[in-house]
């Protein structure tokens, strides 16, 4: 499970450090796509087959599905870390993401997201407020 925020640095080639308390689980291949909000989603190879396995049974007669599968999947990007456990982002999704140097990864249990980091500081900034006032169940059966 991916949890916690993290700040690496993009390089002048383009690629990330993976967090330390990731690697293990990521070593054998990630899957990086453009995510909502102008992120990017990496998974692991394991958990992006099982996602795509639940894509494709999507109905091929949902205008909505055929516009999410185009959208997500053509995107994607499937990338094996190096020995310094670097991982490219391909510059058509850095610059979906706006990612410039300053980074930040967040864990959101099956995936990470990666997000510019001042557009992550404001996204932050402008739903902790929400988070804080929640009156209504958001996720059933636990809040």
């Amino acid at each position: 499970m991916f949890l916690g925020s993290y700040e690496p640095k993009l390089d002048d080639k383009g690629r990330l450090i993976l967090p330390a308390k990731f690697r293990e689980e990521l070593a054998s291949g990630v899957v990086v796509t453009r995510g909502q909000e102008h992120c990017l989603y990496v998974f692991s190879a394991r958990e992006f087959e099982s996602l795509h396995e639940k894509i494709r049974q999507a109905p091929v007669s949902s205008k909505q599905a055929r516009d999410y599968q185009r959208v997500f999947l053509s995107g994607a990007s499937a990338e094996t870390p190096d020995k310094q456990h670097r991982v490219t982002i391909p510059a058509n999704l850095r610059s979906y993401a706006s990612l410039e140097r300053d980074l930040t990864v967040i864990g959101v249990g099956s995936r990470l997201e990666i997000w510019n980091s001042a557009t992550w500081d404001n996204y932050l900034n402008e739903q902790e407020s929400a988070f804080a006032n929640t009156e209504e169940e958001v996720i059933p059966g636990l809040f």
